[in-house]
């Protein structure tokens, strides 16, 4: 089992397709957000035509309705896991969501939930604002803060609910570096930060110009997972006239840049993983000698 990780715009893609072919593999798509119908501007899905005939699971598997927890993603993604390991084929994980990867890969058990508490914890968000509760956070587990965005209430409101469940921090609740089965490779994708913060920027301009706001305005209300996408947000501001066209692109690149900051700081934490540039052109071949290895 492979799985390809680093920042959002590092190359990801192009190099899960390359070890696709070359190990005889199919994608497993690993971004919380890909997994919804319709959200495909602002997710960056791959569109068919552009996938050299591989076959790619867990695109397109829900309404943007639905809440899908990391729970409910892991269990989706290792019954697809085991069925492709069932008939020889090699399953290539790829996406920037690092909680959903580490969730796939790694021994991981979820706390339990508290449906009064999760209640009592949204109705203080609704009372109070996404800004205050990201401030407890801060005041109880100061490490969780640091790695959830200020605005991602669902994030915020469960590490609240795990940290008053179990009484430990939310990161003690995180995936152990052990892997569920040894037979799993990571290959990391570096970029230098400023090539990735043009990458994004001009990721962003095409995304708003390949119709994100329109794609948002088809969809309608979106559930408590998919509302926590990042452009998704700022185009439903947008759409709600409380940012100019300009400022929702704004805000979407320095939250994507922000988000990609945390991805590596995520990332590099990990010492399994074998890292190759980006832009090194034997990047497959190392990548394949790694995995053979």
């Amino acid at each position: 089992m492979v799985a390809v990780v680093g920042a959002t715009a590092a190359g990801k893609t192009g190099l899960s397709l390359d070890l696709a072919e070359r190990l005889g593999g199919e994608v497993v798509n690993t971004d919380a957000m890909q997994v919804y119908r319709g959200m495909d501007v602002g997710t960056a899905k791959l569109p068919v035509g552009e996938r050299r005939g591989i076959v790619h699971h867990l695109l397109d598997t829900h309404d943007v309705s639905e809440p899908v927890s990391v729970a409910d993603f892991q269990a989706e993604a290792r019954a697809v896991i085991e069925q492709l390991r069932g008939r020889g084929v090699v399953p290539v994980l790829v996406g920037g969501s690092a909680l959903y990867t580490r969730a796939v890969l790694d021994r991981f058990e979820f706390p339990g939930t508290d449906p009064a508490l999760r209640r009592r914890l949204e109705e203080d968000l609704d009372a109070v604002g996404v800004a205050a509760m990201h401030v407890r956070l801060t005041e109880v587990d100061p490490d969780a803060a640091a790695r959830i965005l200020p605005d991602n209430a669902r994030r915020i409101v469960r590490a609240l609910e795990v940290v008053e469940l179990t009484g430990r921090s939310f990161t003690a609740s995180l995936p152990r570096l052990e892997y569920l089965d040894p037979m799993t490779v990571q290959i990391g994708v570096t970029i230098d930060r400023p090539t990735l913060d043009d990458r994004i920027a001009a990721r962003v301009r095409r995304m708003y110009g390949d119709g994100l706001v329109e794609e948002v305005a088809r969809l309608g209300p979106l559930g408590p997972t998919a509302a926590t996408a990042i452009g998704y947000r700022q185009a439903t501001a947008h759409l709600a006239g409380e940012l100019t066209l300009e400022e929702a692109i704004e805000q979407t690149t320095t939250a994507t840049r922000r988000f990609a900051r945390r991805q590596e700081s995520w990332w590099r934490k990990d010492p399994r993983i074998t890292w190759v540039d980006h832009d090194d052109p034997d990047r497959v071949e190392r990548a394949v000698a790694a995995v053979r290895g």
